[in-house]
């Protein structure tokens, strides 16, 4: 089977043990950098690999690129080998954090042209509540190699984005929580609002009371109204630091609305030019 957007704990059920199955553990916590990989320690998902956001999924040593820069091709390449990737695998990554940290890597596969890559639907907790089974055994690296690059146009950086915004032809929406949008809060970044003509879609409201996503006809619906005035491929996703913001992007993909990029420094790389214009507000 072959799943490109999210994937049901009892559908992953059914491919583990496959050897056409890569199974990533990407959970994550700013507050404690260490907790994620110490939960995949203590447990995980049958043969899963851990991806580490900080060291795995980023490049923390870029300057100007926001809080989670992107990684050289050459090093994703390295932890995809790693991993035992290879590009006709079934990929299936997973969190705690309801996706967020997960679409990430489904993103960033997605850049290197592997589209056979979903999202466990409710994560961790999902799987353990349906009481399928965990495991503390590390698997063993692979040791391979792998040969990836980046499709550079997906990929949105300032001066994409900026002249977009100016001549009307981009929308840019920001996955970040309400208050922080506003600039009423911001309990990261040194300074707080958004980038001047941004729209605000906070990544939670892609998930029902359950933690999993909206049925995908209210996601659409949802979706279409956010973006009214432009289509698909002309809309850009921010976040704080490039991570959330690929939830909203799985969630666009998820209803059919197709076409939508990244625009990977976000806020914190946006203000780490002090010239650059902030506002705030709805």
């Amino acid at each position: 089977m072959t799943f490109t957007t999210l994937i049901s704990a009892q559908d992953l059920a059914g491919c583990c043990g496959s050897p056409d199955l890569l199974i990533v553990d990407c959970r994550f916590e700013l507050s404690d950098t260490q907790k994620g990989e110490n939960a995949w320690r203590a447990a995980h998902l049958p043969g899963a690999h851990y991806a580490h956001l900080d060291r795995n999924l980023s490049d923390l040593s870029k300057v100007g690129l926001g809080r989670h820069p992107l990684p050289d091709a050459e090093a994703f390449a390295a932890t995809l080998g790693r991993w035992g990737w290879q590009p006709g695998m079934q990929v299936v990554a997973y969190d705690d954090a309801s996706g967020s940290t997960a679409a990430r890597l489904w993103w960033m596969l997605r850049l290197v042209g592997h589209h056979r890559v979903a999202v466990l639907d409710g994560g961790y907790a999902g799987w353990v509540a349906a009481g399928l089974p965990v495991g503390s055994d590390a698997p063993t690296p692979a040791g391979g190699a792998a040969v990836v690059d980046y499709a550079g146009n997906e990929v949105v950086y300032v001066d994409e984005l900026s002249a977009g915004l100016r001549d009307g032809n981009l929308l840019l929406l920001d996955a970040r929580g309400a208050m922080r949008y506003r600039g009423e809060v911001e309990p990261i970044d040194p300074v707080a609002g958004h980038i001047p003509g941004a729209r605000n879609r906070p990544f939670t409201d892609n998930l029902g009371p359950s933690g999993r996503f909206k049925p995908v006809d209210e996601l659409r619906a949802e979706l279409e109204a956010v973006i009214s005035g432009f289509e698909p491929g002309q809309v850009i996703h921010s976040c704080g630091s490039g991570v959330t913001a690929c939830h909203n992007l799985l969630a666009m993909e998820h209803a059919g609305l197709a076409g939508s990029r990244v625009f990977a420094p976000s806020w914190s790389g946006w203000i780490s030019d002090p010239s650059r214009p902030v506002a705030r507000g709805a």
